[in-house]
């Protein structure tokens, strides 16, 4: 059944709209661009194409999904919830953290459902990585490292920590369990624009004496997704652009002493995430029940985000 309208059909909105569309979940598009909209009509006759996000709210279907600029993110996502929508949001869930708590605290007054477009959450490595942490297949979590590079789309408006590590974010605390990092490190540089930060370097301390690293950057000569967890009896390897998940039994012993006991691909897997998102954000809204990447999982990202940013202004200026 046709349930829920998506706002933004610009270059990842596409994505959305044409996966609600093979999920038979698509009951229309807002798009301010004219030729974007005409795209649309022409690509989907049978559904209302809108100009303006507000005719959408004032339809009967029950669910937005927003992937607009991120800025514009809080006015819509506020006005939908407003006019009773469960909603979807692209990441980031907001520019600020005052924003996203005010979202959070909208849905629940509301009884709606807010989902963060946390992709990486959805993709299956990521999930049976959590599985194999949570046997204890690796031992103790140790550390995670995140690589996420390429000579990528430069914005004007967000630094490169706010356009590419979002979805790592996400993933850290997930699979650390956490609410929020005990202590925060950050540095970075602006090579391309004097004010937007091209290439950033995270650390961040959770409990129990885990770290997260993430070195981002859209300045980069290769491509590299890249995925290490490393444990006290073991480290994993999740390689994005292979999706491929390999267990490597090697560490040091109590004397001291490396071991090597070989290798394998655990897990490996071609679905698609943004599918398994969306069919996800589908059964949330039918089931009354809340998303993995709910409204507190986007704002739990944005506290960071906002956090790390300060300090790296702070550093910059």
């Amino acid at each position: 059944m046709s349930e829920v309208i998506v706002v933004g059909a610009g270059h990842w909105g596409q994505n959305l709209v044409r996966t609600f569309a093979e999920l038979n979940a698509l009951a229309g598009v807002v798009e301010t661009d004219s030729n974007l909209r005409k795209q649309m009509v022409e690509a989907y006759p049978s559904i209302p194409v809108y100009a303006d996000y507000h005719d959408a709210l004032r339809s009967d279907v029950k669910a937005l999904a927003i992937a607009t600029p991120a800025q514009t993110h809080f006015e819509i996502a506020k006005a939908a919830l407003e006019a009773g929508k469960d909603v979807f949001v692209e990441k980031p869930l907001t520019l600020s953290v005052r924003e996203s708590e005010q979202l959070v605290q909208l849905a629940g007054n509301h009884d709606r459902i807010l989902m963060t477009g946390h992709l990486l959450l959805y993709q299956p490595a990521i999930q049976k990585i959590k599985e194999l942490l949570v046997s204890g297949t690796i031992g103790q979590l140790q550390g995670l490292h995140q690589e996420r590079l390429k000579l990528g789309r430069v914005r004007s408006f967000e630094n490169v920590l706010w356009s590419f590590g979002v979805h790592d974010l996400a993933v850290f605390l997930y699979l650390t369990g956490e609410q929020a990092p005990i202590d925060i490190r950050i540095s970075g540089q602006n090579v391309i624009q004097p004010h937007i930060v091209d290439d950033i370097y995270l650390h961040l301390q959770f409990n129990h004496n885990v770290q997260a690293h993430l070195h981002t950057s859209w300045f980069w000569p290769e491509i590299r997704r890249r995925l290490i967890v490393t444990g006290t009896e073991g480290m994993l390897v999740f390689d994005e652009e292979g999706q491929t998940l390999t267990l490597y039994r090697k560490g040091v012993r109590k004397d001291l002493s490396s071991y090597d006991d070989g290798a394998e691909v655990v897990f490996q897997s071609d679905e698609k995430p943004l599918t398994l998102e969306c069919m996800h954000f589908i059964e949330c809204v039918h089931e009354r029940t809340q998303p993995l990447s709910d409204g507190h999982n986007g704002l739990a990202v944005v506290k960071i985000l906002e956090q790390a940013s300060k300090m790296l202004e702070g550093d910059l200026s």
